[in-house]
């Protein structure tokens, strides 16, 4: 049997009831969660794109004329 099966795949493959099998993965998920050593990160991250303008991506003139327009708004 696979790690990565549904819980329908397993009560198939083991001839149980489906809401039988519901319940013993998610206690099953649940032990695994509680017993994993919290991570720890330290030392440096590279962050690969924030946005700031959603959809003005590579095209910084876009953006630079929406501000424009609001700034004449006010």
């Amino acid at each position: 049997m696979g790690l990565n099966q549904s819980n329908l795949q397993i009560a198939q493959e083991l001839d149980l009831n489906e809401d039988d099998v519901q319940n013993m993965t998610e206690k099953l998920r649940g032990d695994v969660t509680v017993k994993r050593p919290k991570a720890k990160l330290e030392g440096e991250a590279e962050i690969d794109e924030v946005y700031i303008v959603a959809g003005h991506k590579g095209n910084p003139e876009a953006v630079k004329k929406k501000g424009e327009k609001e700034d004449a708004i006010v």
